[in-house]
């Protein structure tokens, strides 16, 4: 088993030093879906929620998510991002997410892309939950992640 990287010798928690790594061009893509009954499908079709375009909101707060994600996950390094591009996209059984988050820096960029979709799946599910109480969030994941050097 490798050693992990966020553990100092004594056992604790630490910020992994990236000071020493080159800048690269970085990027993550992460993916996710939310399960929804046809009715719900329906009323966001139309949009007809009463709290508003779902899959706007959904999108703008993955973005706002994705900016945030030093903040809410411990050990992550605070990133300058270059882009965040997220769409949700109304589908057959549900709501499917994608985050493409883009960065020029020593780290990678996946915790932000995880971030903002799982965020963006939370507010379907915000939105949505005065009219459907069998939604489910799945297959939350990183689909690739890229490094080219500058």
């Amino acid at each position: 088993m490798e050693k992990l990287s966020h553990i100092n010798e004594k056992g604790k928690a630490e910020m992994v030093d990236v000071g020493h790594k080159p800048d690269q061009l970085r990027q993550a893509l992460a993916k996710g879906s939310i399960s929804l009954a046809a009715g719900t499908r329906d009323l966001i079709a139309k949009n007809l929620i009463r709290k508003g375009d779902v899959l706007t909101l959904a999108e703008v707060a993955g973005i706002q998510a994705a900016k945030q994600t030093p903040h809410l996950i411990p050990l992550c390094h605070t990133l300058m991002l270059n882009k965040v591009k997220l769409e949700a996209e109304l589908t057959e059984t549900g709501v499917e997410v994608s985050c493409l988050v883009r960065s020029q820096g020593k780290t990678g960029v996946e915790m932000e892309a995880l971030t903002g979709v799982s965020v963006a799946l939370l507010t379907v599910y915000d939105m949505c939950k005065a009219v459907d109480k069998e939604m489910v969030i799945g297959n939350v994941h990183l689909v690739e992640k890229t490094k080219k050097d500058i």
